[in-house]
């Protein structure tokens, strides 16, 4: 019997501890952690940096409220602000981000649409969920909000078609779809959605998943030289605790005046002591390591899974990585046998294996972790 709502499929074991890039089950069990709590412990489980900023701001102040001047908010919105380009609104997770960067478009854009990609995600709340175009995300919960648009990702015909024929006043969309299966955005879509926004359409990236270093750029709109009107962030933001950014360019900042949007734990000290931590930690050195063990990793994984028959694709950027199965019935059982064999890993859409590793894994990890998935598929 439990007291929760069992709208999680948990597994039938508790982890209990973290050490680096290990998680430890209440039986003792070591796993290497291909999941980074779904892109959230970028940095492992042993980031010393960040927790020790986070004892020292709990022994002096936990927490305060918006009312008042926020330093620590300040440094950390100086470093997501590309160079003092972007305000940034804080929050407490992806969705919370994405519901503000919807509210601020529908100031910016009042009377037009939303244009979201069909397989994308960006959250169970109604306004995120609007977004989200995926039947098993928005089933039973209409009427949800009008005035959103889907058309399928990566395809520019269809872009152009949805653009020409409704009154688009934005688009939302991430550079690798990562609920949707690990797919990464085509170099032509990424002009098509330019010659939007070079049109009036707002540009909205959700690097929820793929921000704070992921793709192998601190965000990864920056690998397709392009700024976007909007983009939101979280996850790994604060590496374990919960927070999120929405952040917009200048000269719309004054569509928040005061009252418009809020919230009670947004900029929590806890979690802003430690997001200042780890984007001090996102340095030029660091962010290229990342490239570096992303091309090893999708290059080894390649060599060694492509020639398989249950393997059918992969494909990936820095150290987010999709594995597609021929069946997608196997999907669950090959994390099982992963589980089995000391390794956690991660589904996204109907038919991948997602693999997250945390971006301090070594070369020598993600080998092993290569070797024992060309070992059970």
């Amino acid at each position: 019997m439990t007291d929760l709502f069992e709208n999680y499929g948990r597994l039938p074991f508790s982890l209990t501890k973290g050490q680096g890039v290990y998680l430890y089950d209440d039986k003792g069990n070591k796993y290497l952690d291909f999941t980074s709590g779904i892109g959230v412990m970028n940095l492992g489980y042993t980031f010393e940096k960040g927790k020790n900023a986070v004892k020292v701001q709990l022994d002096s102040l936990p927490h305060l409220s918006n009312l008042y001047q926020n330093p620590l908010q300040e440094e950390v919105a100086a470093k997501l602000s590309q160079n003092h380009k972007y305000k940034a609104f804080f929050c407490n997770s992806g969705t919370e981000a994405n519901e503000a960067a919807l509210k601020l478009t529908r100031l910016i854009k009042a009377g037009h649409k939303i244009l979201a990609f069909t397989d994308g995600f960006h959250g169970r709340t109604f306004g995120a969920m609007s977004a989200t175009m995926q039947e098993k995300i928005q089933a039973g919960f209409a009427p949800l909000l009008p005035d959103f648009v889907a058309t399928p990702y990566n395809d520019v015909a269809a872009l152009q078609q949805v653009v020409e024929n409704e009154k688009i006043g934005a688009i939302i969309f991430e550079i690798v779809q990562g609920e949707g299966g690990v797919l990464p955005i085509r170099a032509d879509f990424v002009q098509a959605l330019k010659s939007c926004q070079q049109n009036g359409i707002l540009l909205i990236v959700d690097e929820v998943q793929t921000g704070i270093g992921r793709t192998g750029n601190l965000f990864s709109f920056e690998h397709f030289g392009f700024e976007p009107d909007i983009f939101t962030v979280a996850k790994a933001l604060a590496n374990g605790l919960p927070t999120g950014a929405m952040l917009a360019k200048n000269h719309y900042a004054h569509y928040f005046s005061a009252g418009k949007h809020g919230s009670t734990f947004g900029g929590n000290p806890l979690a802003m002591a430690c997001a200042n931590q780890v984007l001090t930690a996102m340095d030029n050195d660091f962010l290229e390591n990342i490239t570096d063990k992303g091309n090893f990793f999708l290059n080894l994984l390649t060599e060694k899974l492509s020639v398989k028959s249950t393997v059918k694709r992969i494909r990936g950027l820095g150290l987010m990585i999709g594995i597609q199965l021929a069946d997608e019935k196997k999907v669950p059982e090959v994390l099982a046998l992963l589980r089995e064999n000391g390794l956690l890993a991660l589904s996204a859409g109907h038919d991948v294996i997602r693999l997250l590793p945390p971006l301090v894994m070594t070369k020598e990890e993600l080998q092993k972790g290569a070797e024992l998935l060309e070992k059970l598929l």
